[in-house]
């Protein structure tokens, strides 16, 4: 009998698997009419080559009948027309399971009509593309009607409700340009006018619309026994991670216009409106024309398009295209460089040329040959090449219903594939598919010949869109990060705008410029996934990109640094994002130069005060100061243009500098409403870090506050005059508040004042005289061992040379020794007690620390003083080369305490600048562990952890031996 397959061709693939498509269609040959050879050769095709075919061909055997007597034309029409009657079904589960024994009806009607050569591809996708717009709205009509029913509306009309309810359906990619693939999913985006969306949930209308379009996936999406109709991709919708799955439409128009990006625009390019109210939809995308074709773009603009799809082998040359395994469409010479090649064109152009707005790809292909954009040679290849990739994609889709586009890698795959597609052998099939591929490379090349790669040399970096790149993220990987899609994912959130640094557009375009610089730097790092988190944090810290990004760019060396503290400091990183104005420091070409010195840093600070218009602008001035030469010590330590050991003196230099700079200041807003006080002078004494010049970058200021008056004089002078006791308070309390108040630039330094006469419950400043007396006659032996620090920083001359004599007169003061250290031994042990560790790199209260070697120190000085008052020095070592040199301690013992204490000082540096908290070993970076090593003067983080535990020991063992337990 004649059928709707007795005419096609003889040179139809042949079967793979011979048995498998005689079981597929055995029955139906004993039960229905006699075949033509033309059907029988199309059904061996067919269900030898497709299991997933084949199976269909059993379940649906009446159909098959059918389709044979009336034609795939017909018979997809009528599927269709029942696709749309969806919206009539009893209740949801017979909707669902109407839609699915439809598709796979039309499943295996277009592929029949497919493989017998009735279609050709443009044919096929459009049929896929129609029939899907079908169930869409079908599905769409029945929910709708079902929502005005429980919402007792008065219409109930499907399509009535469907073209005016203000909820629109918009096809995006293939879906939109009608070019669905045999086992594509559709790509959906969502949207409802607030003016017309009739449907509340609980009086909220976004929460209705999100469970019409939660219903509209679930009867398209959901797997059943009956199998599935189309899998729905909701993530083209704006900034898909963080919204709902409908969007308003003026909620949509604003994002993007503020916040669209390039990758976006090219999804538009295709999008339609398939189901829902058309007059929702038409208004919509006319709003959003000006961002999909924008009218003029600069160079980076243009860079960023051309960075959607942009790999290294573009550019000059690369080996050959491996069949096996390869991605026909994200691979090289894929279908997706021909759909780039034609949209990346079009968003340049097409904002002047409305003529090269085509949604489907060959179309467009077409319209910029006809605009003489393209040669008549490359449209051709381009579209040729284009409709033999897409036949191949519906091959390897139809054999079992996966949305694959990777090509076989066994042997007995790609034989099965090349059967399919009509190929006598794998050489042949394989020689055909790599000309093709390298064509389609070819011309995509020549169009970026003359653009800046925008990736690694290793290989791609592409980061727009929703799906990981492949490519891009093999690269990462060989770059040395562990977690690449992390990486992509967070960088894919940049592009979103999802920090405020890349919420312009402007930001966005640079940063695309940018990456491959970036990530090539945080790989140079010794923990590029560490290094990367950081920079994340840092770029989430900042108010702004534009200005930084460009920077950067004009700058390599700077982002290289950059990328070196987000690797090895940390801490340095989240100042460098809350304080983002260091970073034009960092571009002074003597940053990393010489320190500067004391008088240096005083004209810095003075130029600081100079260009203040008031007393708020000079605390301003102050904080950037302090800040700016903080950050720089510390990235001196990282790049190891200073030792560790210099940091002390380094960061004791800027507290200096600053306290002698602000205390005038200070004491100018007190005397212009209570005077001076005639014959006085003020004091300020540094205790602790500051005063053993061995402060870290987060060191407190340890401060003691004395004055002086002459007797006499009880008032000072000013027009509110105040006693001197009353007067000296307040001054200390104004320069505390320099030094501590919160301004626009943020906080300077915390005081500490507990080491004044009688601790937190004496007055603040003290005068001279009870300063005296309190340390010839009250204080506690922890207050002698801490005096042993105490140095002067601010001070009239005579004054400074009365309080340095008072100082080492309380010092000098014979001691009871045995008093001494059982106090001395007691004040540690409560110490230890109060701060418990077992951790070595708490350098500071670990056994044998740097707490044990300043007891240690302090102690001796405090008993040898009074018959050695030479052997006095505030810094911790050279106090310990004092007492070598008096024979206190033996040489051996001197040296191991220096050497101790040296260790763990570039230690403490290291850690303050980087890590918050107490360093866990067993988590800390690569880079850190480097610095860590370097600041030991060791080779690698495991020799200077012994390095430490040694030291700690051996100190431990002089102070057990020089302060040993009572008993």
């Amino acid at each position: 009998m004649s059928d709707c397959f007795s005419d096609v061709p003889d040179n139809l693939p042949r079967p793979f698997d011979i048995a498998r498509a005689e079981r597929a269609f055995e029955d139906f040959k004993k039960a229905g009419p006699t075949l033509s050879q033309g059907a029988e050769n199309v059904f061996a095709a067919t269900f030898g080559n497709s299991p997933f075919l084949a199976r269909l061909a059993r379940q649906e055997g009446a159909f098959l009948e059918r389709l044979l007597q009336m034609g795939p034309d017909v018979a997809v029409a009528e599927l269709i027309e029942s696709a749309l009657d969806t919206a009539f079904a009893e209740n949801f589960n017979a909707a669902m399971e109407n839609l699915r024994s439809l598709k796979r009806r039309a499943a295996l009607a277009i592929a029949l009509a497919d493989i017998a050569t009735l279609w050709d591809v443009e044919r096929v996708t459009a049929t896929l593309t129609n029939f899907a717009d079908a169930c869409v709205k079908g599905a769409l009509r029945y929910l709708l009607r079902e929502a005005a029913l429980n919402a007792e509306m008065d219409m109930h009309n499907p399509a009535e409700l469907e073209a005016t309810t203000g909820l629109v359906v918009l096809a995006m990619g293939k879906y939109g340009a009608y070019e669905l693939n045999y086992s594509s999913d559709v790509d959906l985006i969502v949207f409802y006018d607030t003016e017309r969306f009739p449907f509340r949930k609980k009086g909220d209308m976004r929460s209705a619309a999100v469970d019409l379009v939660k219903g509209l996936v679930k009867l398209m999406n959901e797997v059943t026994a009956d199998g599935y109709v189309f899998r729905v991709d909701l993530r083209l919708r704006p900034d898909a991670g963080a919204t709902q799955v409908a969007i308003s439409t003026a909620a949509a128009e604003n994002y993007y216009e503020a916040m669209g990006q390039n990758w976006e625009r090219a999804a538009m390019i295709k999008a339609r409106a398939c189901a829902g109210d058309p007059q929702t939809g038409a208004a919509f995308l006319k709003a959003i024309e000006p961002f999909v074709w924008r009218r003029n773009l600069d160079y980076a603009a243009i860079e960023d398009i051309h960075s959607i799809k942009r790999q290294i082998h573009a550019h000059g040359g690369h080996g050959k295209i491996a069949v096996g395994g390869h991605n026909i469409k994200l691979g090289r010479g894929g279908i997706r460089e021909i759909e780039f090649f034609a949209q990346t064109q079009q968003l340049i152009l097409g904002g002047r040329n409305a003529s090269l707005r085509a949604r489907g790809t060959l179309a467009a292909i077409e319209s910029l040959c006809d605009a003489g954009l393209v040669s008549t040679d490359a449209s051709n290849d381009l579209s040729e090449a284009y409709r033999y990739l897409r036949v191949l994609e519906h091959r390897l889709q139809m054999i079992e219903d996966e949305q694959t586009h990777t090509l076989p890698k066994t042997e007995e795959g790609l034989s099965h594939i090349a059967c399919f597609c009509g190929f006598a052998d794998v050489k042949t099939f394989s020689a055909a598919l790599t000309k093709q591929l390298e064509i389609v490379q070819n011309h995509y090349a020549r169009l970026f010949e003359r653009a800046v790669p925008l990736a690694a040399e290793t290989g791609s970096l592409v980061f727009t869109g929703v799906e990981d790149d492949p490519e891009t993220l093999e690269t990462l990987t060989e770059m040395g990060y562990r977690d690449a899609r992390h990486v992509a994912r967070a960088i894919r959130g940049w592009h979103h705008g999802r920090v405020r640094a890349t919420r312009s557009p402007r930001a966005r375009e640079i940063l695309t410029k940018l990456m491959p610089a970036l990530l090539h730097g945080l790989a140079g790092t010794a923990d590029p996934d560490a290094a990367f988190t950081q920079f994340d944090r840092f770029l989430s810290g900042l108010p702004s990109g534009v200005q930084l990004f460009s920077m950067f760019l004009a700058n390599p060396d700077l982002l290289k640094l950059v990328a070196e503290i987000a690797g090895s400091a940390p801490r340095l990183a989240v100042h460098l994002g809350q304080v983002p104005t260091v970073l034009d420091a960092l571009i002074e070409p003597d940053f990393l130069g010489q320190l500067p010195g004391s008088d240096e840093l005083r004209d810095m600070l003075g130029a600081e005060f100079d260009a203040a218009n008031d007393y708020e602008g000079a605390l301003d001035g102050a904080r950037r100061f302090a800040k700016e030469q903080v950050f720089r010590v510390g990235v001196q330590i990282i790049r190891g243009t200073i030792s560790a050991d210099a940091a002390g003196p380094a960061f004791a230099n800027v507290a200096d500098t600053v306290i002698e700079g602000l205390l005038p200041l200070a004491q100018k807003t007190l005397e212009s409403s209570a005077g001076c006080v005639a014959g006085g002078a003020f004091a300020v004494i540094a205790m602790g870090k500051l005063g053993g010049r061995e402060m870290t970058a987060n060191s407190d200021l340890d401060l003691v506050f004395v004055y002086d008056a002459p007797a006499c004089i009880e008032m000072s002078d000013g027009p509110k005059p105040l006693a001197v006791s009353t007067y000296y308070t307040r001054l200390a309390q104004r320069f505390i508040a320099a030094l501590t108040t919160q301004t626009a630039e943020g906080g300077l330094y915390d005081v500490d004042m507990r080491l004044r006469p009688t601790g937190n419950k004496g007055p603040v400043a003290v005068r001279l005289e009870s300063f005296t007396n309190y340390h010839a006659h009250e204080a506690w032996t922890w207050e002698r061992l801490a005096l042993t620090r105490a140095r002067v920083i601010a001070a009239p001359d005579v004054f400074r040379t009365k309080l340095e004599a008072t100082i080492k007169g309380a010092l000098t003061t014979k001691s009871d020794v045995s008093k001494l250290f059982r106090d001395a031994r007691e004040m540690r042990d409560k110490l230890a007690a109060q701060f418990p560790t077992t951790n070595r790199w708490d350098v500071k209260f670990a056994s044998g620390g740097l707490v044990d070697i300043e007891f240690v120190t302090q102690t001796l000085l405090v008993q040898n003083a009074s018959q050695h008052p030479d052997v006095l020095n505030v810094n911790t070592v050279a106090a310990l080369e004092n007492l070598a040199m008096l024979s206190v301690l033996t040489e051996d013992d001197a040296n191991i305490l220096i050497r101790a204490a040296a260790l763990q000082n570039a230690l403490l540096q290291v850690l303050r600048i980087a890590v918050e908290g107490s360093l866990n070993p067993d988590t800390a970076t690569k880079g850190l562990q480097n610095l860590l090593a370097r600041a030991a003067q060791a080779s690698d983080f495991a020799s200077a952890e012994r390095a430490l535990a040694e030291a700690q020991m051996a100190a431990r063992d002089i102070f057990e031996r020089v302060l040993p337990l009572a008993g």
